[in-house]
């Protein structure tokens, strides 16, 4: 499976471990832009994870209420009508939306 992994920066560690995991299940997994693209500019930075988006077959989320950014790119995954899984997420309001949609995108 196609599997993008977005959220907040200061869990890219983690994720980057996550994406270890899932590569050896033998799924194939992308990152958002985050800081490694310093030649990208914020419209840069925005159609990147757009792309990635669309290429991904789920969206695996670490979120905790942080992340403007990722608020953005919410919308356009939601947009999309991708499924999400939540793997790390702090309850929150807009957290609570996203778990909902996670539910219903099963």
């Amino acid at each position: 499976m196609k599997i993008a992994l977005f959220g907040t920066t200061i869990y890219q560690g983690k994720m980057l471990q996550y994406a270890e995991g899932l590569k050896e299940l033998g799924h194939e997994v992308r990152l958002p832009a985050f800081d490694s693209h310093p030649e990208f500019d914020d419209l840069q930075v925005c159609e990147y994870n757009r792309s990635l988006i669309e290429w991904a077959e789920r969206i695996d989320v670490f979120w905790d209420n942080r992340s403007v950014g990722f608020i953005f790119d919410f919308g356009m995954i939601f947009m999309a009508r991708k499924p999400v899984h939540v793997v790390y997420l702090e309850p929150k309001t807009l957290g609570n939306v996203l778990v909902k949609y996670e539910r219903s995108t099963l």
